[in-house]
């Protein structure tokens, strides 16, 4: 029987996902402060996100004064514009939650320059988020998605940034239907201790069926890389995302 790999949570529909989103990272973040005294989570954009972080500005019990928050990705957009990721989380939590907003570390994937920024953001990495045994930053949560074409992050189908492995943020050149971003590599996306992913709507199931199959090209799939990852997986999807999938092993319906 097909199932993708890690722990899925099969939801109602965008809020639910949302709700659900919003209490595993916030239980993340609790557990890492108590274990660690400090937690780190790398946000992305997206709809069903956004009501997420909405919630999460809400859940009782985090020490925000403890949490480093930086990004997964971001699009070559001024932080004020629509476009840009860090404009909705700003929007959703950071404005709600000024502790938060302190701690947070922008992308600045707009900047001229943008291997300087990258080079820039690696090294805020290296200042806020602790490595794990292998020396790689181990956010403690990390929240991704899965584009229609098979996406994470800002690692696009076709693209050689899913084999970096020597550097921990990569510039992406505009190309096709996308416009210049900055991205989180695969190690760093591989070394999280908890990855949700969050995907919701009929137009991601082609992508999640590619990702579950034990064979494929990372090229073609680049979520597959989720495949990789070390830590907890949470699959936080909908019926009409995993469509056969619903059934599949380690699939928990959500009442």
């Amino acid at each position: 029987m097909i199932s993708l790999p890690g722990e899925v949570l099969t939801t109602t529909g965008a809020a639910q996902a949302a709700t659900v989103a919003s209490s595993k990272i916030a239980e993340a973040l609790r557990s890492a402060i108590l274990l660690r005294g400090a937690a780190s989570i790398a946000l992305s954009g997206g709809n069903t996100p956004r009501g997420a972080y909405a919630q999460l500005a809400r859940e009782s019990g985090i020490e925000w004064a403890k949490v480093n928050v930086l990004w997964v990705d971001e699009r070559s957009a001024p932080p004020t514009d629509d476009r840009s990721n860090y404009r909705w989380a700003k929007a959703t939590l950071l404005d709600a939650v000024p502790a938060a907003a302190s701690r947070a570390v922008r992308m600045e994937a707009e900047r001229p320059d943008a291997q300087q920024a990258a080079l820039e953001y690696e090294q805020a990495l290296r200042a806020r988020v602790p490595p794990d045994a292998k020396g790689v930053p181990a956010f403690d949560v990390m929240v991704l998605g899965v584009g229609d074409d098979g996406h994470t992050a800002s690692l696009f189908p076709g693209e050689p940034t899913v084999d970096l492995q020597d550097r921990w943020v990569a510039t992406v050149e505009a190309r096709g239907g996308h416009e210049a971003r900055l991205t989180l590599t695969v190690p760093v996306i591989q070394h999280a201790r908890q990855v949700l992913v969050l995907a919701v709507g009929v137009q991601k199931r082609d992508a999640l069926r590619r990702v579950s199959e034990e064979r494929g090209d990372v090229h073609a799939t680049p979520a597959r890389i989720i495949r990789g990852c070390l830590g907890k997986v949470f699959w936080i999807v909908d019926a009409d995302a995993v469509g056969v999938l619903a059934g599949a092993s380690g699939s928990t319906p959500l009442a």
